[in-house]
């Protein structure tokens, strides 16, 4: 949970770039194949990460731009990413204009639950991560080349030549 705004920030920089160059990376092609059979396309769940900036947070009374609740899947990559690039700055914008450290303490109806803003964030930012993580591994599979996040990719470690680890 986050006790004060400056950490979240630095956070939501770093994952909020990650997960951009990752959307970024995306092709209208892509977007089609599913995760499982049944289950959720690869363009469902990019634009799931860009659906739930504004989704979650607007529920603690901040105004975050971005894709709706209920907006169907964009057929091109290039708008699911502009989608996240629009929520992920409206996000920071809303927390720099509105919030102080004091308000993290407050607390919001959350999917039945109550919790702190602090929380809020913290979920936030583990639900992108989770997410990522599955549209990583996704688009790996669908043959495109992914950016290292916590370190480098395959494709990076050789490009420094050096034998990636297993």
């Amino acid at each position: 949970m986050y006790a004060s705004l400056t950490p979240f920030h630095a956070a939501w920089q770093y994952e909020s770039e990650n997960t951009q160059k990752l959307l970024d990376r995306l092709t209208d092609a892509s977007l089609l194949p599913q995760l499982y059979p049944g289950g959720r396309t690869i363009g469902h769940l990019a634009w799931h990460l860009a659906q739930s900036i504004p989704e979650m947070l607007n529920r603690t009374a901040l105004v975050v731009s971005g894709a709706g609740e209920h907006d169907a899947v964009p057929a091109h990559a290039a708008e699911i990413a502009d989608a996240y690039r629009t929520a992920a700055a409206s996000l920071s914008a809303q927390l720099h204009a509105k919030w102080t450290d004091s308000t993290l303490l407050e607390s919001d109806d959350m999917y039945g639950e109550t919790w702190p803003r602090g929380l809020t964030l913290d979920v936030l930012i583990k639900h992108q991560a989770h997410h990522r993580g599955q549209l990583t591994v996704a688009t790996r599979q669908a043959g495109l080349v992914i950016r290292g996040m916590y370190g480098p990719a395959k494709e990076e470690w050789e490009a420094m030549g050096i034998t990636a680890p297993d």
